[in-house]
């Protein structure tokens, strides 16, 4: 066989041929599309960073989007922007920087960003990070300043804004590039405090994603036969709703939880590889991530087959008892953990009543006993935001030990997670895990559940089920 021309020379670099670099500049009309910013996150970042400004006065602060993680070689997974830097500017670049450069009255604020690679730019064909002939007509310095209303300028100047007030900052981060951004506890502290408390646009946002989730639950119940009859399993309805979340928002905002029967009671059940048991309880843990980040986490545990066998009612009677005694503490002016000790007074006596607990109920609730948490081992319930887990790095007295205040957005996920290898069990309970997870906005008055579209008592349950599984 003839070889084709010039077979066995080394591989022509593209980059390095003037000719090829010059034919390569000629002829495009891309043009630069608008900065792809939600609408409104502009503004509710500006009132942010009014926040945190008045928080450290004097004090220069740097914070860092991030860089997608490598999946493998030169491959990496899809990037989501730290969740700080996303409430400080409404930007998701990849690879920024924002700096809050202190001044006399407050701070300035200039997002660093890698400036995207355009015809005539070598970087256009030979960059596929950030060259458009790999990506895609990308928004600009420019546009970027328009649509956030700040300082926009290219990456490559961040090092000499490293010096004076910067290099001295309390609140800083060392560089080797924008990929060793160090964040400053100080700083991350102060973020999560901040965060707790969400105002009017962050709750639009919220409800806009709780909306989109009750929806995704609805498409996943439909799907139940499908995956039965075909064997397709649990993977096939986290998919169907991890499909749900990248149509109608960003993604999932958290690692799909789909499980059936024994797997179940598995709190992060993510594996999602057994299959859908034609009379289990199925429990999904599911949330779509909005464009803007917020996200939502909603729990409900339906019967596969449109009813609860006796057992499978009996827990989640139980299991929807506490949950209600835990809603009706979330309230201003209760402490955080009201609700948590609340339903788990409820969960200890059902235990005791069906002869689970070795000890009282007083001595299991206690903190030298926590016999129930057995079945219960992991929180019931905590902040939500731009993070499912969010606000995590607040201090104990300003989370766990703070009173709840209006605009406060937190979850409420009481359940039972009886193991199928758990001997302590009676044969009739093994492999049954229910949950039930609501996502509430405390209120001036009260509290409001935001998911309460899905119901939460069995028949209730049963019913929203036997509808969906018949393709509604």
């Amino acid at each position: 066989m003839k070889r084709p021309p010039y077979a066995g020379s080394q591989y022509p670099r593209l980059a390095h041929i003037p000719a090829f670099r010059e034919f390569m500049g000629q002829g495009w009309e891309l043009g630069a599309p608008e900065a792809p910013v939600v609408p409104g996150a502009a503004e509710a970042a500006a009132a942010h960073r009014r926040l945190l400004s008045s928080l450290f006065p004097g004090k220069s602060l740097l914070l860092a989007s991030g860089t997608a993680p490598t999946r493998n070689d030169d491959n990496q997974y899809r990037f989501r922007p730290d969740s700080g830097f996303v409430w400080l500017t409404g930007s998701q670049v990849e690879d920024a920087v924002v700096v809050m450069h202190a001044t006399g009255t407050g701070h300035e604020t200039v997002m660093y960003m890698p400036v995207p690679f355009r015809p005539g730019d070598v970087g256009f064909f030979s960059n596929a990070a950030h060259g458009e002939l790999w990506v895609g007509p990308s928004a600009g310095l420019p546009e970027w300043k328009e649509a956030l209303g700040i300082d926009v300028r290219a990456l490559s100047e961040l090092p000499a804004a490293m010096t004076g007030a910067l290099a001295a900052a309390s609140v800083s981060a060392e560089f080797a590039d924008s990929r060793d951004a160090i964040l400053s506890p100080e700083l991350d502290r102060a973020l999560s405090q901040l965060r707790m408390v969400k105002d009017e646009w962050e709750l639009a946002q919220m409800r806009a994603a709780v909306d989109a989730t009750v929806d995704g639950f609805a498409a996943v119940v439909r799907e139940v036969p499908h995956a039965i009859a075909d064997g397709l399993g649990e993977r096939w309805l986290q998919g169907t709703f991890d499909r749900h979340s990248r149509t109608f928002g960003n993604g999932p905002g958290y690692s799909t939880i789909v499980g059936s029967g024994a797997h179940a009671p598995t709190l992060h059940w993510t594996r999602c590889d057994g299959p859908i048991v034609p009379d289990a309880a199925l429990l999904l843990d599911m949330g779509v991530e909005t464009h803007s980040l917020y996200t939502a986490d909603v729990t409900r545990t339906v019967p596969a087959s449109g009813r609860f066998s006796t057992e499978q009612r009996m827990v989640h009677d139980l299991v929807e008892k506490a949950h209600r005694v835990g809603i009706s503490y979330v309230r201003p002016g209760s402490q955080y953990l009201d609700f948590h000790f609340a339903a788990m007074e409820v969960i200890a006596q059902g235990l005791h009543d069906w002869g689970l607990l070795p000890v009282s109920v007083d001595e299991a609730l206690s903190p030298d006993g926590q016999h129930h948490r057995r079945y219960l081992t992991c929180g019931i319930g905590h902040h939500l935001g731009l993070d499912v887990h969010d606000c995590s790095h607040a201090p104990y007295e300003d989370y766990m030990g703070a009173d709840l205040q209006p605009g406060v957005v937190m979850t409420v996920e009481p359940g039972l997670y009886f193991h199928a290898h758990d001997h302590t069990v009676p044969p009739e309970l093994r492999g049954i895990g229910v949950r039930l997870e609501d996502d509430l906005v405390v209120t001036n008055s009260g509290s409001c559940v935001l998911s309460d579209a899905l119901p939460i008592d069995a028949a209730g349950v049963e019913a929203w089920t036997q509808a969906r599984l018949a393709g509604a």
